[in-house]
């Protein structure tokens, strides 16, 4: 039998086959447009994303027995904003995870609710990215929209909707919307309340792994499948990523090198950090797991090609570096604000450091090592609460960089597992489909028989000493330009 991953990102929809034995059939990719309609906002059109999964699926499916396929799931991005009319029409653009727009929303939730109520009901702490934010800054600046609401949806649930009719959402990406409890994987009645949302507008909360239903009659005579093709509940890209990559159970570790950049610790257990610098979630193999995200990652080294240098040969500009760990220059890798650990939305991108014989390598290698950097500013929170990580496998984009792998492993300083399928939240979207579908009694037992580990990069002694100088040197620079920010506007 075949499993579709369909993997909601923010720049393409990416779609995957597996067989039951895990390999991979067929990968197909589909873009569509992303809005940035005032300057720190960003919004996508969701019936863009469901056209152009149709289009993916169809695709994907050319030259395959579609009849053979049992079961299709997700991974998506999280966070974002999709509301529904009674008609099921879609009110207005998707507010994504990336908008910056939520300020006013965010300092109420933090400052005036207070970060301890909002820690004690959700296990979290108010980000501008959080969704119950964005639904407040409808009811504030779009009234006329938030009287018509009758369905809030996430992005990769949206999907699911269209495809089975089922108003559903996972407990993952549920986790990262500020109106969940966390630790008791329901709504919060008080959250709720809070935001002015009504919890019939709430989907039913289900495991990653659960069937919410089936293709809708229609859908599969458009795609050639079966009847009664399973739908699974999945899972928000990070622990969809962190499923395809293995990261399940205690103590595992996963980083994310995508649009945004996360480092993802699973646990058995719930917990919380005393500042909330991470984010506490429910994890997609039914336990539970801690996330730092930075919000620009492989987008920063995307931005610093494609429109500052204008080049799309990423390997022939990273051939250039030399001097790994010598570097005078830093990059602050801000370009859209930042989530853990600063939950500022005013920080912004910032070279520093630079000399009259500073090289264009040099300005390569700063991008890379800020990214490097600002995920271990996230690992020295997890350092911080006893969690001992010795090891971590990796992912997205920014994964496919031998240069890239090599930084990160010596500016962490541990072991850096590379898993023979890069596809990560698409894969992990495909084995939750499985696991629904009964190929595998359990998320765990499908992870450990199907992720494979092909290549470990070790850190260097004498590298790692080096990155930990500059670490040293690169966390003093946020708190030094942190109060110039706002007035960048």
């Amino acid at each position: 039998m075949y499993y579709i991953g369909i993997d909601l990102g923010t720049s393409a929809v990416k779609l995957l086959l597996m067989e039951g034995s895990g390999r991979i059939a067929n990968v197909v990719s589909r873009e569509y447009p992303l809005y940035f309609p005032h300057p720190g906002w960003s919004e996508q059109k969701p019936e863009d994303w469901f056209a152009q999964t149709m289009e993916g699926l169809k695709e994907l499916l050319t030259g395959f027995d579609a009849k053979q396929v049992a079961g299709i799931s997700f991974g998506g991005q999280m966070h974002g904003l999709v509301i529904l009319d009674d008609q099921d029409r879609v009110i207005r653009p998707a507010i994504l995870w990336n908008d910056g727009r939520t300020t006013e929303e965010n300092d109420y939730l933090n400052q005036v609710i207070g970060k301890e109520k909002l820690s004690e009901y959700t296990a979290n702490i108010s980000f501008t990215g959080f969704t119950a934010s964005k639904i407040l800054w409808v009811k504030n600046k779009e009234p006329e929209n938030f009287a018509r609401i009758a369905k809030i949806m996430l992005p990769k649930d949206y999907l699911a909707y269209r495809l089975t009719g089922v108003h559903c959402t996972d407990v993952s990406d549920a986790s990262g919307m500020l109106l969940f409890d966390v630790k008791n994987r329901c709504w919060s009645q008080e959250m709720c309340r809070i935001c002015g949302v009504k919890e019939g507008w709430l989907a039913r909360v289900y495991e990653s792994y659960e069937t919410v239903g089936t293709v809708l009659p229609q859908i599969a005579q458009q795609l050639g499948l079966s009847d009664g093709v399973k739908v699974a509940a999945g899972a928000g890209d990070n622990a969809a990523a962190a499923v395809g990559t293995g990261t399940v159970g205690e103590g595992q570790c996963n980083i994310s090198l995508g649009t945004s950049g996360t480092i993802f610790i699973s646990s058995e257990k719930f917990g919380v950090d005393q500042n909330n610098a991470l984010h506490a979630f429910a994890h997609a193999d039914g336990h539970y797991h801690l996330m730092g995200c930075m919000l620009s990652a492989a987008s920063c080294n995307k931005w610093w090609m494609d429109d500052i240098l204008g080049t799309s040969d990423y390997g022939k500009e990273q051939a250039q570096i030399e001097k790994l760990g010598e570097n005078h220059v830093y990059f602050l890798p801000y370009l859209m604000g930042e989530r853990s650990p600063h939950n500022d939305p005013d920080a912004r991108g910032t070279f520093i450091g630079m000399t009259m014989d500073t090289t264009r390598a040099d300005m390569t290698q700063a991008v890379l090592e800020g990214v490097a950097f600002a995920l271990r500013d996230s690992f020295e929170v997890a350092r911080s609460l006893g969690i001992s990580i010795e090891r971590t496998k990796i992912c997205g984009g920014g994964a496919k960089s031998p240069l890239w792998k090599k930084i990160i492993a010596n500016v962490m300083n541990i072991k850096v597992d590379v898993p023979e399928s890069e596809e990560g939240p698409g894969y992990g979207g495909a084995i939750l489909a499985a696991v629904a579908c009964g190929e595998y009694a359990s998320v765990a037992e499908a992870a450990e028989k199907l992720v494979k580990v092909v290549d470990t990069v070790e850190p260097d002694p004498e590298l790692a000493a080096k990155y930990e100088a500059r670490y040293a040197q690169f966390k003093q620079i946020y708190p030094a330009v942190k109060a110039l920010f706002p007035k960048l506007k």
